[in-house]
């Protein structure tokens, strides 16, 4: 079944599919890189994920290939070190949150990356994100303060 709605234009009312409306709105949506403390902290439901699911809206979210392994390390970083107080199913369920979550993993110059990582001192997945910004010229939305810093520093666009 295919729904309709009526767009007013300067001319006459016209209708139009929203199956094709919505697939225009998402062509003209913004990209945006999401590093993995933002899908961390939506899929543990920390407080403010709110705040980031809405800074989301209408835009299409783009991460490095390495994006679900991190998420994957940082679960089982985060029960080791006692950060979280997760269960085994709270693991599970969080890293299935995650993965519901829409996102274009995209390839990385790895090189330059770890130039980054080299240059600013800091882990080479942070570079990752970092690099995914600079080269497809995107703003980088993070929970990470050192790494925002960073970015500014380099002269991308952050979303605070």
């Amino acid at each position: 079944m295919s729904y309709w709605c009526a767009v007013r234009d300067p001319v006459a009312v016209r209708y139009y599919s929203v199956d094709k409306i919505i697939s225009q709105l998402y062509n003209y949506a913004m990209d945006i890189v999401a590093d993995a403390s933002t899908f961390l902290s939506v899929a543990l439901e920390e407080p403010g994920y709110h705040a980031l699911i809405e800074k989301t809206l209408g835009k299409r979210i783009v991460s490095p290939e390495v994006l679900p392994y991190e998420i994957g390390n940082a679960l089982i970083a985060g029960k080791k070190r006692k950060r979280h107080q997760l269960t085994d199913k709270d693991i599970h369920l969080a890293y299935a949150r995650s993965q519901r979550i829409p996102v274009r993993l995209v390839q990385i110059r790895i090189d330059e990356a770890l130039k980054l990582a080299l240059r600013w001192n800091i882990y080479a997945y942070d570079a990752y994100y970092l690099q995914c910004a600079r080269e497809n010229e995107l703003p980088l939305l993070s929970l990470d303060g050192n790494m925002l810093k960073i970015a500014k520093a380099m002269k991308i666009t952050v979303m605070e």
